[in-house]
């Protein structure tokens, strides 16, 4: 498994828009991400899951990605976190 956290710089957090692009990147990879918020997790392909976290500016996150890609997932999100959110 590899995993990164992140810190949440948008004013917004993560709403509808960050969370649809956020779960339209995950979706051509074969690896499970998920998002861990303290307590919470959520299904990084699921807008549901993401949006259901309620992550707001400030907050941290860990990013997780766990199977045959998961090396190109991380660095992929990595990058989507740090230009998005």
């Amino acid at each position: 498994m590899k995993e990164f956290t992140y810190v949440i710089t948008d004013q917004a957090g993560i709403h509808a828009r960050p969370a649809g692009l956020l779960v339209k990147q995950t979706q051509p990879y074969a690896s499970e991400v998920t998002i861990v918020k303290g307590d919470k997790k959520g299904n990084a392909k699921s807008m549901l899951s993401v949006m259901g976290l309620g992550a707001k500016h400030g907050e941290e996150l860990t990013v997780q990605a766990e199977g045959p890609d998961e090396d190109v997932v991380i660095t992929e999100l990595e990058d989507f976190f740090k230009n998005n959110l």
